[in-house]
């Protein structure tokens, strides 16, 4: 039997199963897909689960910790 039979040409999963919804960015800080993404990751084509996953890296700066506080009004 070959094994041809159990691969299958799709996309898989950016998900790293840190799942939490940055509040502002409304990204999940584990894979940077949006909650419309992921819900409707399963139902998606390959090529729209292609151009999300181009878009992905991208998106990571929008995450970056900002700092508050004392610290952000120092002078450099």
């Amino acid at each position: 039997m070959s094994d041809e039979v159990w691969k299958r040409d799709e996309v898989e999963s950016p998900c790293v199963k840190l799942c939490q919804i940055h509040p502002q960015e409304r990204l999940c800080i584990g894979c940077l897909r949006t909650m419309e993404e992921i819900g409707a990751w399963s139902r998606l084509s390959p090529e729209q689960r292609r151009e999300i996953m181009n878009e992905l890296p991208a998106r990571a700066p929008r995450l970056q910790q900002r700092r508050g506080g004392r610290a952000a009004r120092r002078e450099s």
